[in-house]
């Protein structure tokens, strides 16, 4: 069975292809911004403007992650040295520095200049660890997943990986927890509930925690929803989690108050291999489109052998529904772009594409 995938929006990329990472639609509170980070910048468009905004990068692309204000005026890098605050000017809010995340380096860093220059084949600095960082639904948190200990912590505090809650105003640590992780990178999960998020950390071949926190009080509590998982998206009630494991054999729906797994998907035999295929797997990408459905796709291991698919499976019972059938060639996985709908890249890079499931009938 196939449904078919209507056209909502081609939005074109804010930045040249060749020299910056493909584009990345955010989504809050019915906003949608895409935002693109090269080298030396970032852009932010406002698809429902046109407006188009340009944030001065304090260090190149490759050192650490970025994410964007839900209004839009503040850009947060998380790099090797810093949790860094910007506004369009290039100029710093705040700033929260902490030890580096390369993995040799004992300094606490001020400025990217002081390690500018160690990043040649034998430099310290050449392929570091990252953390990340998101703003809550509101954007009026911080989360920040960094390595310790923080400046002006101390030589009583030791060194650890560490989940903070920011304000976003200022920067002030309002709450902090340890990890217990060896991060090689991260990425934030955002529910719809201000004092709750989730927390993906790849551990390379040690493991794949995922962790959900929750900020009550001014304490941080964090649960561990599985060693083994990455979080792929949260429902729109912020009920439901959906995950899959880090072979991609499954995906899994979590209840999000306790971490329990409630039911779960198979590649095999649920999706029918194309002929040739081997191992059939879920991509480490997929959305909710309501309470009760979500889109997946096998386009990694579609790759090389047909067109990359994507699937429309029921969260009632983990069930495949259909084939999600596309008006023009898609590439890749598929991600949130919320009120119902999803999105993909074009595969040159070029375009954000919009989709949502057509009216039957």
């Amino acid at each position: 069975m196939q449904r078919a995938a209507r056209l909502v929006a081609t939005i074109p990329a804010p930045l040249e292809a060749g020299s910056a990472d493909a584009p990345v639609l955010l989504h809050t509170g019915g906003r949608r911004l895409v935002v693109q980070r090269a080298d030396t910048e970032l852009a932010l468009l406002d698809p429902a403007s046109g407006d188009l905004v340009r944030f001065p990068a304090p260090w190149p692309r490759d050192l650490g992650t970025v994410t964007v204000s839900p209004s839009g005026d503040v850009a947060v890098f998380a790099g090797l040295h810093a949790v860094r605050a910007v506004d369009v000017s290039g100029a710093t809010r705040w700033e929260v520095r902490h030890a580096c995340w390369a993995d040799e380096c004992p300094e606490m860093h001020e400025d990217f200049a002081e390690y500018a220059d160690d990043r040649g084949e034998d430099g310290e600095h050449e392929y570091p660890d990252s953390g990340s960082a998101a703003f809550s639904a509101d954007g009026k948190l911080l989360w920040a997943h960094v390595r310790g200990p923080l400046a002006g912590d101390g030589e009583d505090v030791e060194s650890d990986e560490f989940w903070l809650v920011l304000d976003a105003a200022d920067g002030r640590v309002l709450a902090r927890t340890g990890t217990g992780t060896v991060a090689s990178g991260s990425f934030h999960t955002v529910p719809p509930d201000p004092a709750q998020m989730g927390l993906s950390i790849g551990e390379g071949e040690e493991g794949s925690p995922a962790l959900w926190g929750r900020l009550d009080g001014g304490v941080l509590s964090v649960r561990k929803v599985d060693d083994e998982t990455v979080l792929l998206d949260v429902s729109p009630s912020g009920r439901h989690l959906l995950a899959t494991d880090v072979q991609q054999d499954a995906l899994y729906l979590h209840a999000a108050d306790d971490g329990a797994i409630l039911r779960d998907l198979d590649a095999d035999p649920a999706v029918p291999p194309y002929p040739q295929e081997g191992r059939v797997y879920w991509d480490f990408e997929a959305a909710f489109i309501d309470e009760t459905t979500v889109v997946a796709g096998t386009s990694g291991s579609d790759a090389g052998y047909g067109p990359g698919r994507h699937w429309l499976v029921g969260t009632a019972d983990m069930a495949l529904r259909a084939r999600i059938s596309y008006p023009e060639p898609v590439c890749g996985p598929v991600r949130s772009a919320g009120e119902g709908a999803w999105y993909t890249v074009s595969e040159d890079r070029t375009a954000v594409l919009v989709w949502e499931l057509a009216q039957e009938g």
